[in-house]
C-alpha cells in the first residue's frame, strides 16, 4: 500500500479511486490505516466476500491471501485483474497508470 500512496496524486488526476479491500475486521482495518496515514479507502472484508468474488487466492504457506490488484472502468466492468503469486509481485503504479491512461483515451 506504501506503493499506492507514493502516487497517489497521479491515480487522482486520472479521476481514479483507490479501493484497497482487506481480510480484517472495522477496528483492525481502521487502525492500520489511521496509524499509517494512508490516504485511500479502505474496506474491511472479514467474511472475504469480496476476496471470494474475484477469485482472490489464500495460501497458508505464504502467509495467507496473495495480492490481487483490479482495474475497474467506470461503467463497472473489471478491466484488468492480477493475481500475485507471492507477496512482492504487485503491477508498479507506471504499469497501472498506462492502463488507466488507456481506457480515459
Amino acid at each position: 500500500m506504501a506503493q499506492l500512496r507514493q502516487d497517489f496524486a497521479e491515480f487522482e488526476k486520472r479521476q481514479t479511486v483507490i479501493l484497497v479491500i482487506g481480510p480484517e475486521n472495522a477496528v483492525a482495518f481502521t487502525k492500520y490505516f489511521t496509524e499509517n496515514n494512508l490516504p485511500f479507502i479502505g474496506l474491511p472484508d472479514p467474511e472475504r466476500s469480496v476476496l471470494k468474488t474475484y477469485g482472490q487466492e489464500i495460501n497458508l504457506f505464504k502467509f495467507g491471501r496473495m495480492p490481487a490488484q483490479v482495474l475497474v472502468d467506470r461503467t463497472g466492468t473489471a478491466r484488468f485483474i492480477h493475481y500475485g503469486h507471492n507477496m512482492a509481485d504487485i503491477p508498479k503504479n507506471s504499469e497501472m497508470l498506462v492502463l488507466i491512461d488507456g481506457l480515459n483515451e
